[in-house]
Formats: structure tokens, sequence, C-alpha cells
């Protein structure tokens, strides 16, 4: 595919000529006499270096590099002046320019300065696509719902998502705390910038302090070499807390030095890092409740909640419950090549009905789970588990027990008799599945 050059240069026969030269080569060659022109030109094709003359009718080249690198920033400029000038060249650097020439004296660099010049345009195109491609998706469009309660948090991590501010995502397991995080950060100006994500309930407090700070050789016993902690691998962008309630006093100290100087100090360091970071925090707690108690600082706390948005539980937006189920049942039904799954009305009414303590997450899962079973296009309740019926407040037919039989037989009889693999699609231990292989007497 032939690459695209676009010359802006208000002399025709200079502007004639270069397309000549250039042409020979192998390019695509456009031609504009304006600034005005050539920014039409920019939007309308895939252009990936421009020769721009300094001296346009309409606009300073110079200054033009500026606003073509505003449009399409993998895009090259080379500055063609017929008398060049220090300060100018310097601007142009300066605006982003690739290369800044003298007209005639130059002619025998145009060349080998367009090669260069093209090679690094469609390195930094791919780059840019990709990175459109990494924010699209984890942008805030695809956070799915349409009720009241998630659009308003949706429209409030919107607007704070463009400062720096410190955020506190509450909610409870499983709400898309995590989403809201990613989403933040990739609709910031740090998108470009590590979005470095830690648990703080996975780690115990020491090896906690480790991976947030990193340490020096030597801090303690098996530490063979300096290690960065998250906190330096997220320079110049955002790290997510995710479960902060659980951090110890003494941790809870030093993050509140972080957030304060923009410093701390590693395990076995005397010196203190700097660092310029976003920091984004999560919990399931009630952290002003949780201050009150002496288990989490109260200043923390304050530091911390400076921007605070709610996320509601699922049972707090059921109208989004098919909306989700959909999008989940067509995801995992791609992955598993079983074609296009619709949902009858019945099942859609037990999901409604249902009582969701592990919210979004248990949705997905519970999907997941149902696609696997289903023989069918059509998922029927008979593909839920047993407690989906209970939910339904319909026991006349039949007891709880009754069903949960009925379910473990028909998933050993699609398993084989695989009770690993039936412990795994019930949800359940592989010790809870024998007991209740001996209580139903179920071989």
């Amino acid at each position: 595919m032939q690459q695209t050059i676009l010359i802006i240069d208000d002399e025709k026969k200079l502007n004639d000529l270069l397309s000549r030269i250039i042409g020979l080569e192998g390019f695509r060659v456009l031609q504009a006499f304006t600034g005005k022109e050539g920014l039409k030109l920019l939007q309308q094709e895939d252009v990936l270096l421009v020769l721009s003359d300094v001296k346009l009718p309409d606009v300073n080249g110079v200054d033009l590099v500026k606003i073509i690198k505003e449009k399409k920033p993998y895009v090259e400029v080379i500055n063609l002046t017929a008398y060049g000038t220090i300060a100018d060249g310097v601007k142009a650097i300066q605006n982003g320019a690739f290369n800044y020439i003298t007209k005639g004296d130059d002619n025998d660099k145009i060349i080998p300065l367009v090669n260069q010049a093209i090679d690094k345009a469609i390195l930094q195109q791919r780059v840019f696509e990709l990175e459109k491609k990494v924010t699209r998706k984890y942008s805030f469009a695809n956070i799915i719902g349409a009720s009241k309660a998630i659009q308003e948090a949706v429209t409030l991590a919107r607007r704070v998502a463009v400062t720096d501010t410190t955020v506190l995502l509450l909610g409870e397991t499983g709400t898309g705390k995590e989403v809201f995080a990613s989403a933040i950060h990739y609709e910031s100006e740090r998108r470009l910038m590590p979005f470095v994500a830690i648990n703080c309930s996975s780690f115990s407090g020491e090896l906690l302090e480790s991976e947030l700070f990193g340490y020096k050789a030597g801090a303690f016993t098996g530490a063979l070499k300096d290690k960065k902690g998250l906190l330096e691998e997220a320079q110049h962008g955002t790290v997510f807390l995710d479960e902060i309630g659980e951090m110890s006093l003494e941790l809870q100290a030093k993050l509140l030095r972080v957030l304060e100087s923009k410093t701390f100090i590693k395990l076995g360091d005397t010196q203190t890092t700097k660092v310029n970071i976003r920091v984004l925090a999560a919990t399931n707690r009630d952290l002003q409740k949780e201050a009150e108690a002496g288990r989490f600082r109260l200043d923390l706390y304050y530091r911390l909640s400076v921007f605070t948005i709610a996320l509601p539980s699922l049972n707090e937006r059921k109208a989004d419950i098919a909306l989700l189920a959909d999008h989940y049942l067509k995801d995992f039904a791609s992955k598993m090549g079983k074609g296009i799954l619709k949902m009858d009305s019945a099942f859609l009414e037990l999901l409604n009905k249902h009582h969701w303590k592990g919210n979004i997450r248990e949705l997905k899962n519970m999907i997941e789970r149902v696609v696997i079973l289903a023989d069918e296009a059509i998922l029927t309740p008979d593909l839920l588990p047993p407690e989906f019926k209970y939910d339904s407040g319909d026991h006349s037919a039949v007891d709880l027990a009754s069903v949960e039989r009925q379910h473990i037989h028909k998933i050993l009889a699609r398993t084989n008799g695989n009770k690993t693999e039936t412990a795994r699609l019930l949800g359940i231990g592989l010790t809870t599945l024998y007991r209740k292989l001996e209580e139903y007497k179920l071989s």
C-alpha cells in the first residue's frame, strides 16, 4: 500500500517539482497551496507525512505543525523555508516538527528525510491505533446499563476523570469498581501512562508494603537485588488500590505521605523516592465507621474521599439485568462457538427475581456456566442452579431438595459422571458434591 505525503506550498512550481521527485520514489502525493486546504486534506486522507512551507498565505507553517499534531499526533511534519532562522527552527522542533530545512540548499536531504519520517510515522500510527483500541475497550461507553443509578455514577466518574483528583469508589463486591477505575484512568490525561491495580486484601501487611513501595537489596532475607514497587511502576500514571479498607494502619500512614508529598521510602532505603501518580481507591466497607472504630485512619479517609462515587448493587438496578445477561451471553456463546443463544421469558423472569449477593460478577459467572450447559439455542429455567427456582417464590410443585437433587443428577449426566467437572459446573467443592451425592443417593 502506497504511503501518502501531503505537500503544502503556495509556490506552484516548487510544489509540482517536489511532488514529482517524491512521487518517483513510489509515494502517493497530495498538493495544497494554503494551510486551510492542507488541513482539509489531512482530515480526509490517510496522510503520514506533511512537507509544509513556513510562509503560507493564511498561516505560519511553524504554527501549522502544532495544529497538525493536535489533529493527528502520529503524522510527521517537515518544515521548508527559503530563509531559515534559528528561532523558527527551534520553535518548529518544539511544536513537534520532524525537521526544519532550507529550500534549495538541502534538496539532496529531502528523500532520505522523507523515508526516515515515514518510518517513524508508520510506527507511531500503529501505536496510536492500539492506544485507541485500548481506550475504547476501557471507556465509559463500555459500562453497560440504562438505569438511573448506574448512569448517575457514570456521569460523576466522567466529570472527575479529566481532573487529577483522588477518587474513592464505594460499593459491594462485584459491582464493577475496577471497571470504573479503569475508565477514569483511560479518559484522563494520564491515559498513555500505566494503570496499575492491586487488591490490598490479597497480601499480608509486609508483602503489601514491599509490593507497593519496593525495596533495596538486603532489606530482608531473600532480597537479593533492588526491586521497584508498584507506585514507581505507575510513574505518571494511575494506581488503583482495591479493598483499601483491608490495609494495615502502619501502611495507611505511609500511603498518606504519598498522597500529601508524592514521596515515600523503600524498605531498606534511607533516601526518599519521588512519584507523580494519581490514586484511585475502592472499598466495600464504611470507612468512616471503620475510622470511628480505630481501624482506619481518619486523616487518610478524608484525603481519599475528596471525591466519592457510590456504585449501585445489581439488586438496585434490576432494569439492567437483561442488558448485562445478554451481553455476557453473546460474549461466552461466541467464545465457545455456540452460535446465537437467546433467553426465554421464564429464564429472564428468574434472573430478575433472584437476589444477587455477588452482583455483576455473580451474574457473569452464572451466564458462563449456563452457556456451557446449553444444548439448545434457547436458554430455559432448567439450566439455572436450584436456588433460582427457590427464589422465584413458586414452591408448590417441588421442594428445594428435590430441585437440587434433579439438577445435580442432570449435571452428572452431562459430564458422564465426572465428579470434578460436575462440582466445577455446580460451583461447589468436590467434598460438598460427594456429601450431596450420598445424601440424595446418587451414584
